[in-house]
């Protein structure tokens, strides 16, 4: 019976990995460029009315406004080393991740590239660029970017990974 949780990561499954992953950051990254190179901060573009618009913010806390509320110094910190811990699990649970397990593989790889572009803004930026701002009428979600939502849609594919134990493929 063949072991289909590799010790390695065989060059195929990392190649699709690493470019997933570098896609996600570097749109992230990208977006943020040209949101920071056409929008004034804190200003808006209204895309649809009442609902969605461009805002160039930038937020000290983590996806979505988490602990953004305060000016801790050591808040990057914070998120720095936990955004590195991030990618070392990352890795340690792709290694352990069978060849059968690809929306598990895309969801790390998800991760990965949102953490990746996040961590890029704490060490440019020390805070995070946002930009996606969804609304209705004076009710708003917090802000956030393409890093925010890979990271998001990833968490979400490895929670039904675990509660359903397979994902099918």
């Amino acid at each position: 019976m063949e072991d289909t949780v590799n010790a390695g990561l065989p060059g195929h499954r990392l190649l699709r990995f690493l470019l997933v992953a570098a896609a996600v950051s570097g749109l992230d990254q990208l977006t943020k460029q040209l949101v920071i190179a056409n929008i004034p901060r804190y200003g808006q573009v209204k895309v649809i009315d009442g609902f969605f618009s461009l805002t160039h913010l930038y937020n000290p806390g983590g996806a979505f406004g988490f602990l953004a509320g305060g000016a801790n110094p050591w808040l990057n910190i914070f998120f720095l080393v936990f955004g590195l811990i991030t990618l070392v699990l990352i890795v340690y649970f792709l290694r352990h991740t069978p060849d059968t397990h690809k929306y598990l593989q895309l969801a790390l790889a998800l991760v990965c590239g949102g953490a990746v572009g996040n961590l890029v803004d704490r060490l440019r930026f020390g805070q995070v660029v946002d930009f996606l701002d969804f609304y209705l009428g004076s009710h708003h979600w917090p802000a956030f970017n393409l890093a925010d939502s890979a990271i998001t849609i990833g968490v979400g594919i490895f929670l039904l990974h675990l509660v359903f134990k397979k994902i099918p493929y």
